[in-house]
C-alpha cells in the first residue's frame, strides 16, 4: 500500500459545456502506485472565495504572504458558543415565528434573545456587547449588527409588543391542541414595611405570610 501522507495542492480543473467554462478547484495529494502517478482528491474547494483559494494555494507551495513571513492576528471574537446559540434557536424555527421575513428589528430580537442566553445582562451593556469597537463575541457579525445603536434595542422591543398576539397565535397553532392542559407561571413581587399607609397584613401567593406588605 503506497504512503499516502506526502504534501497536499490545489489543482484546477477546467471544462467547457455549452460554451460556458466551469472550473473546480480540488485540494488534492499525487502519489505513486505500481509505476503510475495517481491523485488522492481530499477535498472540493470551489465554494471558497477566488482570494482564499489563492491564499491556500500559495501557503500550500511554500510561500509568505507577508514579507516578515509570519501572520499577525489583530483581533478574534468567540465563535462556537454564538453559533451553538443561533444555530439552535434557528432550527426550532423561532425567527420565522418573531416574522416571516427578515428584517433589522427581527435581528434585533434575535441578538437579544442569545445574549440573554449567552451572558445576561442589561439592554446598554447587551449593545455595547454588540457594537463592532466593543463587541464580546461573534454575534453582531452573524447578524449584521455592527453598527447597532442603544436607541434601537428598545425601539425593537417596542415592534415586538405590536407582534405578540400574532406570535402568540402561531406558537398555539404549532404546539396547542384540544384537550391540552396549560401550565403558567405568574411572577410576583412584594415589599415589607411599616411606613406607607398601604401596608397591611395578608398573604401573598408565596407564602411568606405574617408581614406588613
Amino acid at each position: 500500500m503506497p504512503s499516502r501522507n506526502g504534501p497536499v495542492h490545489v489543482a484546477t480543473t477546467r471544462r467547457i459545456y455549452n460554451g460556458k467554462v466551469y472550473e473546480s478547484h480540488l485540494l488534492r495529494r499525487t502519489y505513486r502506485e505500481d509505476d503510475k502517478v495517481k491523485h488522492e482528491t481530499l477535498g472540493n474547494l470551489s465554494h471558497l472565495p477566488p482570494d482564499l483559494i489563492d491564499v491556500i494555494r500559495r501557503r500550500l507551495r511554500g510561500e509568505s504572504l507577508n514579507p516578515d513571513g509570519s501572520w499577525k492576528i489583530v483581533r478574534s471574537f468567540p465563535h462556537g458558543h454564538v453559533v451553538a446559540v443561533l444555530g439552535t434557536l434557528r432550527k426550532l424555527g423561532l425567527e420565522s415565528v418573531l416574522a416571516s421575513r427578515r428584517c433589522r428589528q427581527r435581528d434585533l430580537v434575535v441578538a437579544m434573545v442569545v445574549s440573554r442566553i449567552l451572558s445576561p445582562t442589561s439592554k446598554l451593556a447587551a449593545a455595547r456587547a454588540l457594537r463592532d469597537e466593543t463587541a464580546t463575541s461573534s454575534l453582531s457579525l452573524e447578524l449584521g449588527l455592527s453598527d447597532l445603536d442603544d436607541e434601537e434595542l428598545y425601539q425593537a422591543l417596542d415592534w415586538l409588543l405590536e407582534r405578540q398576539k400574532r406570535i402568540e397565535t402561531k406558537l398555539a397553532k404549532r404546539h396547542i391542541k384540544d384537550g391540552m392542559l396549560l401550565l403558567y407561571d405568574v411572577s410576583s413581587s412584594y415589599d415589607t414595611g411599616g411606613c406607607s399607609g398601604l401596608v397591611n397584613f395578608g398573604f401573598n401567593r408565596d407564602g411568606d405570610n405574617g408581614y406588613p406588605q
